[in-house]
């Protein structure tokens, strides 16, 4: 690939040899300022599909700087998600001379305040605390060049679309744009056609989801059965670390308080916990001080723990998608994995419609508990029947700006390409 060379050295001290499918796809035309509509699952190597360009960029054309301007922005939908891309973009541009900082909330500003004072290249920031920021002044955003918008599906499910029209209204017509979403639901077409300028689309999603290193079952359970099922789960001697996912905040503090009780070591982590929390509850469950972690959807997103033996679905997830991100927190890097889903029968269409997607039947343990099951969750109801849930800087088509971005040889025109109006609204 023709990257910066710097960059090269940083990657073959990291061992990167073969690039992943999104790479490969994804660098050279981002390389040459084109937009990326990008669809690919977490663990696919896509932050460094995204953070090589950047660095590419800043290491060849060395843009200035400017107090309160960052010419790339990253946005991210969660803390743990914007830290884990600050850590990539440090490793990759270890030779590379720029400047970063992280932006969210659950923390002082303070310090960010002056970072974004002294200038940065890269802003990796989350959109509450980066609206925040703007209000006050803190953030001007006319200078970006690069724009990054990473998981945005995760964005629209966490009820972040509001911001992101008024950031992406903040930011100049004449950008880039690179876009990455591990589902492109109509939803999320409608804002990539909106924020797009002739993309490059790049799909390394497969068909059915590879779960191969997993094994999977589903317990068929009364809701008042899950807890002491669970208990014996965790008390095994096979279970090294967990992860038990649960559908609300609530329902994650609750149990890991009856773990606690349960003589089970266990800490919460959800959107509710402050920054520090969040980060405390991880350093003691990959220093094994607690064996379980209890969590929601949107905490877990991103977070990459080694050696998790086993994921728990204490709630079926609604989303079918949900359930591939939650179970690949285990089986990771060839190792195996087990993935246990205790599923009461009005949760029964959730299991189908994941067996869809995954495209694979699920054993389950006891399948004729599901009548017992059916008589006291649905009040006598039988179980539901089977169904689905329910513009370049330097290149890429556009118009050229009579600005010069110089090196390589190439005329780097950033776009005029019209977006429309709608993010602006």
């Amino acid at each position: 690939m023709d990257l910066f060379e710097p960059l090269k050295r940083a990657l073959a001290e990291q061992n990167y040899e073969q690039p992943t499918p999104i790479q490969a796809q994804t660098i050279p035309p981002a390389i040459e300022g084109q937009d990326i509509l990008g669809c690919a699952q977490t663990g696919t190597g896509k932050t460094a599909a995204f953070a090589l360009p950047i660095l590419d960029y800043l290491g060849q054309e060395k843009p200035r700087a400017m107090p309160n301007r960052p010419i790339a922005l990253v946005l991210a939908p969660t803390r743990e998600l914007a830290i884990q891309i600050g850590d990539s973009f440090r490793v990759y541009g270890k030779h590379v001379r720029f400047r970063q900082a992280l932006v969210y909330g659950g923390v002082g500003q303070g310090a960010q305040v002056k970072a974004l004072r002294a200038g940065v290249d890269v802003l990796i920031a989350t959109p509450g605390r980066l609206i925040d920021l703007m209000d006050q002044g803190h953030v001007d955003l006319s200078n970006v060049e690069i724009f990054t918008l990473d998981e945005a599906d995760r964005m629209l499910d966490m009820g972040f679309l509001p911001a992101l029209k008024k950031i992406i209204a903040a930011l100049p017509e004449e950008r880039q744009s690179l876009f990455f979403s591990a589902t492109l639901a109509p939803k999320i077409r409608e804002l990539a056609s909106q924020l797009l300028f002739n993309p490059v689309s790049v799909n390394v999603t497969p068909k059915h989801p590879s779960v191969k290193q997993i094994d999977q079952s589903i317990h068929v359970v009364d809701r008042t059965e899950k807890l002491p099922k669970l208990c014996n789960v965790l008390g095994g001697k096979d279970v090294d670390r967990a992860i038990v996912f649960t559908r609300t905040k609530r329902g994650a503090n609750a149990l890991s308080k009856k773990l606690e009780k349960a003589g089970i070591r266990s800490a919460a982590i959800h959107g509710n916990k402050t920054q520090n929390a969040r980060q405390n509850a991880l350093k003691a469950f990959r220093q094994s001080r607690v064996t379980v972690l209890v969590a929601t959807d949107v905490a877990a997103r991103g977070i990459d723990v080694d050696g998790v033996t086993h994921v728990i679905n204490f709630d079926m997830p609604v989303e079918p998608e949900s359930y591939v991100h939650r179970i690949g927190r285990t089986g990771r890097a060839g190792a195996d994995g087990i993935a246990i889903s205790f599923c009461t029968s009005d949760e029964r269409e959730h299991l189908h419609a994941i067996e869809k997607l995954i495209g694979q039947r699920l054993p389950v343990d006891n399948p004729d508990a599901w009548q017992t099951s059916a008589s006291t969750s649905n009040g006598g109801r039988r179980p539901s029947g089977r169904g689905g849930a329910s513009k370049g800087r330097r290149s890429g088509g556009r118009k050229s700006s009579t600005r010069s971005f110089g090196g390589r040889g190439k005329s780097r025109g950033r776009s005029g390409g019209k977006r429309s109006p709608a993010l602006a609204s």
